[in-house]
Protein backbone atom coordinates (compact mmCIF):
# COMPACT_ATOMS: atom_id res chain seq x y z
CA UNK A 1 0.00 0.00 0.00
CA UNK A 2 1.39 3.41 -0.94
CA UNK A 3 2.15 6.04 1.70
CA UNK A 4 -0.48 8.32 0.22
CA UNK A 5 -3.16 5.60 0.43
CA UNK A 6 -2.10 4.73 3.99
CA UNK A 7 -2.32 8.41 4.93
CA UNK A 8 -5.82 8.65 3.43
CA UNK A 9 -6.89 5.53 5.35
CA UNK A 10 -5.44 6.98 8.57
CA UNK A 11 -7.40 10.20 8.03
CA UNK A 12 -10.61 8.23 7.48
CA UNK A 13 -10.02 6.34 10.74
CA UNK A 14 -9.36 9.65 12.48
CA UNK A 15 -12.67 11.07 11.23
CA UNK A 16 -14.39 7.94 12.55
CA UNK A 17 -12.76 8.69 15.96
CA UNK A 18 -10.71 5.51 15.77
CA UNK A 19 -7.67 7.43 16.98
CA UNK A 20 -5.49 4.50 18.04
CA UNK A 21 -5.94 2.80 14.66
CA UNK A 22 -5.22 6.11 12.91
CA UNK A 23 -1.99 6.56 14.90
CA UNK A 24 -0.85 3.07 13.85
CA UNK A 25 -1.29 4.03 10.19
CA UNK A 26 0.40 7.42 10.66
CA UNK A 27 3.32 5.53 12.20
CA UNK A 28 3.44 3.26 9.12
CA UNK A 29 3.68 6.35 6.89
CA UNK A 30 6.36 7.87 9.13
CA UNK A 31 8.52 4.71 9.01
CA UNK A 32 8.99 5.23 5.26
CA UNK A 33 8.74 9.05 5.27
CA UNK A 34 9.78 10.39 8.72
CA UNK A 35 9.43 14.01 7.63
CA UNK A 36 5.87 13.71 6.35
CA UNK A 37 4.38 16.90 7.79
CA UNK A 38 0.75 15.82 7.36
CA UNK A 39 1.31 12.46 9.07
CA UNK A 40 3.23 14.08 11.95
CA UNK A 41 0.62 16.77 12.49
CA UNK A 42 -2.33 14.40 12.21
CA UNK A 43 -0.66 11.85 14.47
CA UNK A 44 -0.16 14.60 17.05
CA UNK A 45 -3.78 15.64 16.76
CA UNK A 46 -4.97 12.04 17.15
CA UNK A 47 -2.73 11.61 20.21
CA UNK A 48 -4.20 14.81 21.63
CA UNK A 49 -7.70 13.40 21.16
CA UNK A 50 -6.54 10.39 23.19
CA UNK A 51 -5.27 12.85 25.86
CA UNK A 52 -1.65 11.87 25.21
CA UNK A 53 -0.57 15.49 24.99
CA UNK A 54 3.13 14.93 25.72
CA UNK A 55 3.54 12.67 22.68
CA UNK A 56 1.33 15.01 20.65
CA UNK A 57 3.71 17.87 21.51
CA UNK A 58 6.65 15.70 20.37
CA UNK A 59 4.97 15.28 16.97
CA UNK A 60 4.40 19.03 16.64
CA UNK A 61 8.01 19.69 17.63
CA UNK A 62 9.19 17.40 14.82
CA UNK A 63 7.07 19.40 12.37
CA UNK A 64 8.48 22.66 13.74
CA UNK A 65 12.04 21.37 13.29
CA UNK A 66 11.24 20.96 9.59
CA UNK A 67 9.08 24.10 9.16
CA UNK A 68 9.61 26.42 12.16
CA UNK A 69 6.58 28.62 11.44
CA UNK A 70 4.08 25.91 10.50
CA UNK A 71 0.89 27.52 11.78
CA UNK A 72 -1.07 24.28 12.09
CA UNK A 73 1.65 22.68 14.24
CA UNK A 74 2.02 25.83 16.33
CA UNK A 75 -1.74 26.04 16.90
CA UNK A 76 -2.02 22.35 17.77
CA UNK A 77 0.96 22.65 20.12
CA UNK A 78 -0.70 25.61 21.87
CA UNK A 79 -3.79 23.48 22.44
CA UNK A 80 -1.80 20.59 23.93
CA UNK A 81 0.27 22.94 26.08
CA UNK A 82 -2.95 24.50 27.41
CA UNK A 83 -4.33 21.09 28.28
CA UNK A 84 -1.14 20.25 30.19
CA UNK A 85 -1.34 23.61 32.03
CA UNK A 86 1.89 24.91 30.49
CA UNK A 87 0.26 28.29 30.09
CA UNK A 88 3.30 30.57 29.82
CA UNK A 89 4.84 28.43 27.08
CA UNK A 90 1.51 28.28 25.24
CA UNK A 91 1.15 32.06 25.51
CA UNK A 92 4.59 32.48 23.94
CA UNK A 93 3.50 30.49 20.90
CA UNK A 94 0.27 32.51 20.72
CA UNK A 95 2.31 35.70 20.64
CA UNK A 96 4.51 34.27 17.88
CA UNK A 97 1.47 33.66 15.67
CA UNK A 98 -0.20 36.95 16.61
CA UNK A 99 2.97 38.91 15.79
CA UNK A 100 2.61 37.67 12.21
CA UNK A 101 -1.21 37.60 12.08
CA UNK A 102 -2.67 39.94 14.74
CA UNK A 103 -6.31 39.01 14.16
CA UNK A 104 -5.95 35.22 14.00
CA UNK A 105 -9.21 34.23 15.70
CA UNK A 106 -8.20 30.71 16.68
CA UNK A 107 -5.01 31.96 18.32
CA UNK A 108 -6.87 34.78 20.07
CA UNK A 109 -9.33 32.20 21.39
CA UNK A 110 -6.52 30.07 22.82
CA UNK A 111 -4.82 33.16 24.22
CA UNK A 112 -7.93 34.44 26.02
CA UNK A 113 -8.36 31.03 27.66
CA UNK A 114 -4.68 30.96 28.65
CA UNK A 115 -4.86 34.48 30.08
CA UNK A 116 -7.92 33.52 32.15
CA UNK A 117 -6.02 30.54 33.53
CA UNK A 118 -3.09 32.82 34.39
CA UNK A 119 -5.42 35.27 36.16
CA UNK A 120 -4.86 38.03 33.56
CA UNK A 121 -8.57 38.77 33.30
CA UNK A 122 -8.37 42.26 31.76
CA UNK A 123 -6.08 40.96 29.00
CA UNK A 124 -8.44 38.02 28.48
CA UNK A 125 -11.31 40.48 28.02
CA UNK A 126 -9.24 42.38 25.41
CA UNK A 127 -8.72 39.14 23.45
CA UNK A 128 -12.45 38.38 23.69
CA UNK A 129 -13.26 41.86 22.38
CA UNK A 130 -10.89 41.37 19.43
CA UNK A 131 -12.70 38.13 18.51
CA UNK A 132 -16.17 39.58 19.08
CA UNK A 133 -15.38 42.51 16.77
CA UNK A 134 -15.70 40.07 13.85
CA UNK A 135 -17.77 37.31 15.51
CA UNK A 136 -20.25 39.14 17.79
CA UNK A 137 -22.48 36.07 18.20
CA UNK A 138 -19.76 33.67 19.37
CA UNK A 139 -21.39 32.26 22.50
CA UNK A 140 -18.22 30.63 23.86
CA UNK A 141 -16.28 33.89 23.67
CA UNK A 142 -19.19 35.88 25.13
CA UNK A 143 -19.28 33.41 28.01
CA UNK A 144 -15.51 33.63 28.51
CA UNK A 145 -15.74 37.43 28.49
CA UNK A 146 -18.51 37.26 31.11
CA UNK A 147 -16.34 34.98 33.28
CA UNK A 148 -13.32 37.28 33.06
CA UNK A 149 -15.46 40.32 33.84
CA UNK A 150 -16.93 38.51 36.84
CA UNK A 151 -13.41 37.83 38.11
CA UNK A 152 -12.73 41.57 37.71
CA UNK A 153 -15.90 42.34 39.75
CA UNK A 154 -17.43 44.13 36.74
CA UNK A 155 -20.81 42.63 37.58
CA UNK A 156 -23.09 44.57 35.20
CA UNK A 157 -20.77 44.11 32.22
CA UNK A 158 -20.34 40.45 33.12
CA UNK A 159 -24.09 39.84 33.27
CA UNK A 160 -24.60 41.72 30.00
CA UNK A 161 -22.09 39.41 28.29
CA UNK A 162 -23.61 36.34 29.97
CA UNK A 163 -27.07 37.42 28.81
CA UNK A 164 -25.80 37.68 25.22
CA UNK A 165 -24.13 34.25 25.51
CA UNK A 166 -27.38 32.76 26.83
CA UNK A 167 -29.18 34.32 23.88
CA UNK A 168 -26.89 32.33 21.59
CA UNK A 169 -27.40 29.06 23.50
CA UNK A 170 -29.21 28.06 26.67
CA UNK A 171 -26.28 25.81 27.62
CA UNK A 172 -24.42 28.86 28.94
CA UNK A 173 -26.98 29.30 31.72
CA UNK A 174 -26.17 25.88 33.16
CA UNK A 175 -22.47 26.39 32.54
CA UNK A 176 -22.56 29.66 34.51
CA UNK A 177 -24.24 27.98 37.49
CA UNK A 178 -21.27 25.70 38.03
CA UNK A 179 -18.43 28.03 36.97
CA UNK A 180 -16.04 29.36 39.62
CA UNK A 181 -16.06 32.87 38.12
CA UNK A 182 -19.73 33.32 38.98
CA UNK A 183 -19.67 31.80 42.48
CA UNK A 184 -19.67 35.22 44.13
CA UNK A 185 -22.84 36.16 42.21
CA UNK A 186 -24.96 33.42 43.76
CA UNK A 187 -27.01 36.01 45.72
CA UNK A 188 -27.24 38.52 42.87
CA UNK A 189 -30.91 38.67 41.79
CA UNK A 190 -30.12 39.42 38.14
CA UNK A 191 -27.63 36.52 37.94
CA UNK A 192 -30.09 34.11 39.56
CA UNK A 193 -32.84 35.13 37.16
CA UNK A 194 -30.48 34.83 34.20
CA UNK A 195 -29.28 31.31 35.04
CA UNK A 196 -32.67 29.95 36.12
CA UNK A 197 -34.49 30.65 32.85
Amino acid sequence: MSSEKTLQDANILFLKKRFQDAVALYDRVLRTDPKNIVALNNKGYALGKMKDHENAIRCYDLVLQIIPDDKTALTNKISSLRKTKRYEEAEGYCNKILDATPNDLITLYHKERILFSLGSYADAVSCCDAILASRPENGEVLFDKAASLAMLNSVNESLNALSKASGVSQKFRAKARGHKAFAKLNDDARFLKLVSG
